[in-house]
């Protein structure tokens, strides 16, 4: 009796598994992988002049430390001597005070007068003596009043010399320069005792500023200057400058003027020198911005030109000098290329890719060799059907 029960389970089993090999095998579907849309630029031949980008500070050419060359107590202090005055030339900025210069002045005066009278003195005695002796044979000088005449002159000399000292001390109680700039610095005021020697402001010239960049070996390459290029008076290599200033881009020019004459042993550079004349009058931005000291700029500095070069945007170089090309069959390929030349803009390529190459400017997470691509125009006009 208890066969039976296993007998019903194991046609069960076998009925089951004959049912289950006996049924159709679901019908698989293979689904190609979407094209992923990518932005594209053509790249273009076209004769090209290099752009040399850096950053650098604006500086004065000309900074003094306005020091005082004579004593005394400061008893006026111009308006514009404040930081951020306006210097003129020969305009006094502060004055000391003045009475004892004066009378060492009136003081040297007299002592050049009397030297005056000693020498007329001295030549009359000379005189009589040369007269007296006419007829002497071997008269020394001292009996000719030789000695006395020379020492009347060296007096008058001496008290001449005295009287120029006397002046020129007066003279420097009245402070000016002898440029026209603005000041950065203000350290004494009215009533205060300044020593010889002491630092009352700083100014600097307002006829010319420069900016130093530094400029690495492909930099100097673009530029194709040697080391310790010096500008002639007619040549011009433009640098256009801009910064952000009053929440607008200012732009500025100016000209590069010399290349350092050594390459720093540390960073491997040299420096540039820009020079922009007049830079708070005539050169401001096209807001009126002048360019101002103390500014950080960025500077793009003319280069050589190459003819019927391979440009891209900058967005289409990829680390270690790749490119993404979608080729005619619509997928990926990776090109290495050979840089002549980078900016923030551009980039300009000897080998590795031709004209009318579609170059991938856009982003890609995981490029691979190969992938399907939609190429899509970088203006956003429509896609290229098959890459095309």
């Amino acid at each position: 009796m208890y066969m039976i029960p296993v007998l019903i389970l194991t046609a069960g089993v076998g009925a089951f598994a004959l049912l289950d090999a006996a049924k159709p095998e679901p019908e698989k579907k293979t689904e190609e992988p979407r094209p992923l849309s990518v932005y594209i630029e053509f790249a273009d031949k076209t004769d090209v002049a290099l752009l040399v980008s850096s950053e650098g500070e604006v500086r004065p050419r000309t900074e003094v430390t306005i020091v005082s060359q004579v004593a005394g107590r400061v008893v006026s202090v111009s308006s514009e001597f404040t930081e951020g005055g306006v210097v003129t030339p020969g305009v006094t900025l502060l004055e000391i005070e003045d009475a004892d210069y004066k009378l060492a002045l009136a003081q040297a005066q007299s002592a050049v007068a009397e030297a005056e009278v000693g020498i007329q003195e001295a030549e009359a005695a000379a005189d009589v003596a040369r007269k007296q002796l006419r007829n002497a044979r071997n008269a020394s000088p001292l009996a000719l009043k030789k000695p006395q005449v020379a020492r009347a002159r060296a007096m008058l000399i001496s008290a001449q010399s005295a009287l120029s000292q006397a002046e020129l001390n007066l003279a420097r109680t009245k402070i000016s320069l002898p440029f026209h700039g603005r000041l950065i610095e203000k350290n004494v005021n009215v009533g205060q005792f300044v020593s010889l020697g002491t630092p009352m402001g700083k100014a600097f010239s307002t006829d010319f500023v420069e900016v130093r960049l530094p400029l690495d070996d492909t930099q100097l390459a673009s530029l194709d200057l040697p080391i310790g290029f010096i500008s002639a008076k007619d040549e011009v290599i433009k640098v256009n400058l801009s910064a952000t200033v009053a929440g607008k881009i200012q732009y500025w020019q100016g000209r590069l003027v010399r290349l350092d004459a050594s390459v720093n042993s540390q960073t491997r550079t040299l420096y540039g020198q820009v020079e922009v004349a007049l830079p708070y009058t005539e050169n401001v931005s096209q807001y009126n911005m002048p360019l101002a000291v103390g500014l950080y700029v960025t500077a793009e500095i003319e280069g050589r030109s190459i003819a019927n070069a391979t440009v891209i945007s900058r967005e289409g170089l990829r680390a270690g000098n790749r490119v993404f090309i979608v080729n005619s069959e619509g997928k990926l390929e990776v090109r290495d290329v050979s840089v002549v030349h980078s900016s923030p803009k551009e980039a300009v390529i000897d080998k590795g890719i031709e004209a009318n190459d579609k170059v991938i400017i856009s982003s890609i997470r995981n490029p691979i060799p190969g992938m399907a691509l939609t190429a899509i125009d970088q203006s956003g006009v429509g896609e290229l059907a098959g890459g095309e």
